[in-house]
């Protein structure tokens, strides 16, 4: 924890150190007068997550670099959700979590970025770094050639709330429309699409201020951020955005405006219902203020999921359709499209094509085991990626998770493998089993 207080105090302004102080102070303060005792305002739980898993690198990709047949990899994730509910007027959330890996796959990375560190510069996702968030809240404890663990504080907010809005300040998460794998409204850290684990999203630095009416819900934010390049604040690197929410006749209805590092974005959002099934459409368009190859972009995305009962077992599925004007087939030249790339390295896109299809059905096969079958495709090359896996409620605390992740695709498409520019090696995915074991306190 010393550590992290230290870069916060390093990299962030004078101020914020004081002001986070000054929170925990007053918060204790009205704990002591709004509760009988800390433990009735104290809310706290977490969870430990090991992992095991194996992959299959491709020849001549780049996890080939070690030319091992096989990757063997280990890792752990812990972490610890706290929070303080002051009467009924105040909250605190503190969460707090440490990560660690090791094994093939990190040695493989550590090798080729050693051999070609000019490969950084398209290839580092900077998603989980603080480098541009408000406070610097991660820490990198130990960092070798085949191992890395590093710790960091996720959530760090105050929440006042009153019937009529709700204001919080702080490290927080906040996810904006209605897609499952593929998100267009979704600005703020969100998941990959490949992504089996979703149970908490990467948290940012804002300020978010809800206000209720009989008309709807507006919701506002400002995420003020740093200039990597310099460490100071600046709007160009900052968002400010606005979503109105309400009921038109039988439909949901989302509004969305807002700046987003100097690009203008608005957005519409519907969801409704048909039969027994719900459907839901997200479209937005982004105007591109600097960009040297396009004005803008619009992007898209529907989705349908229904519930059943098939012999004697609940089953779940959706089928969902995603389309963006910010795509290529060419994937070799897509790493000199500054707008495609600047999204990549800051954590806000993980694909490279302009149109997917995904489906996933999920059958309840006792009430404690679930299994879940995802399909992503790229409908231009094509190629995709298969995600068979099982969910074991052991215990009441305890879970296992095992599963797969299979590509498919032929030469030079997004899934299967493509030439990376000016090196000798391609970008493609490996072949991976995994299994996971989840203890939750």
């Amino acid at each position: 924890m010393a550590s992290l207080w230290n870069n916060c105090k390093k990299n962030a302004q004078p101020g914020i150190p004081v002001v986070l102080v000054a929170c925990l102070v007053v918060l204790v303060l009205f704990c002591h007068n709004a509760r009988a005792s800390l433990q009735e305002a104290l809310d706290w739980g977490g969870h430990l997550r090991v992992r095991a898993e194996t992959s299959d690198p491709e020849n001549n990709s780049r996890l080939d670099i070690l030319e091992k047949e096989r990757l063997y990899d280990i890792g752990f994730e812990f972490r610890s959700k706290n929070s303080l509910d002051l009467s009924n007027a105040y909250r605190f959330d503190l969460h707090y979590e440490m990560i660690g890996t090791a094994g093939d796959t990190n040695e493989a990375n550590t090798t080729f970025f050693d051999r070609y560190p000019g490969a950084r510069r398209f290839l580092f996702s900077s998603g989980n770094a603080d480098d541009r968030r408000l406070m610097d809240l991660t820490h990198i404890i130990t960092d070798d050639n085949d191992y890395r663990i590093y710790h960091r504080i996720d959530r760090l907010a105050l929440t006042y709330r009153r019937d009529w809005a709700t204001l919080r300040i702080g490290r927080q998460a906040l996810t904006w429309g209605n897609g499952f794998l593929f998100n267009p409204m979704d600005m703020f850290n969100p998941f990959s699409p490949t992504d089996i684990e979703r149970d908490y999203k990467v948290g940012d630095d804002m300020i978010t201020f809800q206000k209720y009416t009989s008309a709807g819900e507006v919701q506002m934010l400002y995420a003020p951020r740093r200039d990597p390049a310099t460490g100071n604040v600046a709007w160009d690197q900052s968002s400010a955005a606005a979503k109105y929410h309400r009921y038109v006749g039988g439909l949901e209805m989302d509004l969305m405006a807002g700046i987003h590092y100097e690009d203008f974005v608005t957005g519409l959002g519907l969801v409704g219902y048909i039969g027994g099934a719900a459907w839901r459409m997200d479209t937005t368009y982004t105007w591109l203020k600097d960009s040297k190859q396009r004005n803008g972009f619009a992007a898209f995305c529907a989705n349908l999921d229904y519930s059943w009962n098939w012999w004697g077992k609940n089953m779940y599925g959706w089928i969902e359709y995603y389309y963006t004007g910010l795509g290529t087939d060419d994937y070799e030249k897509a790493f000199a499209d500054e707008d495609i790339m600047e999204r990549i390295l800051r954590g806000e896109r993980y694909t490279l094509g302009r149109s997917y299809l995904d489906t996933q059905l999920r059958v309840e096969l006792h009430p404690l085991v679930n299994f879940n079958l995802t399909l992503i495709a790229n409908t231009q090359d094509p190629s995709g990626l298969i995600q068979p896996h099982l969910a074991w409620d052991a215990k009441q605390n305890f879970q296992i998770t095992c599963g797969a992740n299979l590509y498919w695709g032929g030469p030079d498409t997004e899934f299967a493998g493509f030439d990376l520019p000016g090196l000798p090696v391609e970008q493609a995915p490996a072949d991976s089993i995994y299994v996971w074991a989840s203890f939750y306190y």
